[in-house]
């Protein structure tokens, strides 16, 4: 027979947070859903490594689901589903609600790119009989995590006669892969005096290509020589191609469970592609009509500040929301200032390894929940949008009236942490912000982790926002 609690513990329930690990308050049926929908979720990260990637994924998916592609002044009604690429790196998608749009819109924003190894324009030299591709990196990363670790090709070349060929290799068993080279321990003592940031440098982040030579005594650098005939036979490029070219180098790895108990996700680029495929997904299975019209927006150029015409602190989202406007006769500024927006994004989870850098009662825990962040920024919450406290009593009802698993979460310590989302530049068009996403163990690293519960909370908190 289950203790009577005393008087005091009622109390305590009623009156003070108790946090339990989600998977404690979830039914054995949601945790069934959880793992099937992670299932799908490691495909699309086999798939989707880059942004371009993304952005095709997403549209395939709005096709396949009836959405149209959008065109300024169309004619649109409750239940119309349309689209918007922009430059093949972002993507929106609107599912138009019964309300008038004049009411506002509910955005869930999130980002498809993530760190990486940008080749160079001039990438392509030998050095000693082996040929190597030289990378400037994308994103904030611990550059020792990039040595010796197999690595993939993925973009787009464009040629002088201004066509276009595709890049993937690495990824499939029979292809080759590629990799950035480090010191064996015995001859790295001097390398090994150096900062943590230095251990490999930024010039040094060079990819192994290739060494074997073309077989012509006649010509200089023949291993050079043999790598780009290969290249030509393959996609009819040449060296001075290189110039016009996209090519990102990530980790030829893919996403594995982890654990003897499958509970977590091991994967490149679950910052932020994790919210961004489970706000994808939120949107594609609304069922039924939304009352607010439901806006998804995959952005680019996140890691690097959001700059340029494909991030968010570009105007398209802007131009997107005020064209939507005008095809029912309204006014684009007072959609966005009655507009809600939750900014998907990854918030750092604790690591009992290393517990110092958080504070406990204000970090967030695999396991617990989406995490809700009521601010970013650092050092005096630079940088952030920090959402009021009426718009998060919102979001909290709203996860809790709908058995969301949730908790709070911040990133690191007051003097000590700090980061950026896309959130700053959504609230300063003068929307109604707060950053909502899963949290992830070896954020920035090759190879991150999250939990399945986590993943598939978050995709829930999506479908309760956007379906509304």
């Amino acid at each position: 027979m289950e203790k009577e609690k005393s008087a005091a513990k009622l109390l305590q329930e009623k009156l003070c947070v108790q946090r339990k690990n989600g998977v404690l308050r979830t039914s054995e049926e949601d945790m069934k859903l959880c793992d099937e929908y992670c299932e799908n979720y490691k495909s699309f990260m086999d798939t989707a490594k880059i942004e371009r990637e993304a952005v095709e994924f997403a549209e395939a998916a709005a096709v396949k689901a009836g959405y149209k592609p959008f065109e300024k002044n169309m004619s649109l009604k409750a239940g119309d589903k349309v689209y918007y690429v922009n430059r093949k790196k972002a993507v929106i998608l609107a599912y138009i609600g019964k309300e008038p749009v004049s009411e506002g819109v509910h955005i869930a924003a999130a980002h498809i790119d993530s760190p990486r190894l940008d080749l160079k324009q001039n990438p392509l030299y030998e050095n000693d009989e082996t040929a190597y591709f030289k990378t400037h990196y994308y994103g904030g990363i611990k550059k020792y995590q990039w040595g010796t670790i197999p690595l993939a090709l993925h973009g787009v070349i464009v040629k002088a006669d201004g066509t276009s060929v595709r890049v993937s290799i690495g990824e499939d068993e029979s292809d080759p892969v590629f990799c950035v080279t480090d010191l064996l321990p015995h001859l790295a003592q001097e390398q090994m005096k150096r900062s943590a940031g230095e251990i490999l440098k930024g010039e040094e982040l060079n990819i192994l290509i290739g060494s074997r030579p073309f077989r012509d005594d006649d010509v200089s650098e023949k291993v050079k020589l043999n790598i780009m005939s290969l290249l030509n036979e393959k996609y009819g490029i040449t060296e001075s191609d290189f110039v016009s070219a996209e090519l990102e180098s990530v980790p030829a790895l893919k996403a594995r469970d982890i654990g003897f108990d499958r509970s977590m996700i091991g994967a490149y680029g679950h910052d932020d592609k994790v919210c961004a495929y489970t706000a994808l997904t939120a949107l594609l299975d609304c069922k039924e009509i939304p009352q607010k019209t439901a806006v998804v927006v995959l952005t680019d150029k996140e890691e690097t500040g959001s700059d340029g015409n494909t991030g968010l602190r570009s105007s398209y989202l802007k131009y997107f929301i005020h064209d939507l406007a005008e095809c029912f006769g309204m006014d684009g500024r007072t959609v966005l200032s009655r507009s809600e927006c939750l900014s998907a994004d990854v918030n750092a989870a604790f690591d009992p390894t290393f517990p110092d850098v958080v504070e406990r009662r204000n970090a967030a825990f695999i396991n617990y929940g989406v995490v809700v962040t009521k601010f970013t920024g650092s050092r005096g919450k630079s940088g952030t949008s920090d959402a009021s406290a009426e718009f998060v009593g919102r979001v909290r009802k709203l996860m809790d009236d709908n058995n969301v698993v949730w908790q709070t979460g911040e990133l690191g310590k007051v003097d000590l942490g700090g980061g950026g989302t896309v959130a700053a530049y959504i609230a300063n068009l003068n929307v109604d912000t707060i950053d909502v996403g899963v949290p992830v163990l070896c954020m920035h690293a090759p190879y991150e982790i999250v939990s399945k519960l986590d993943v598939y909370m978050t995709y829930k908190a999506f479908v309760s926002f956007l379906s509304e």
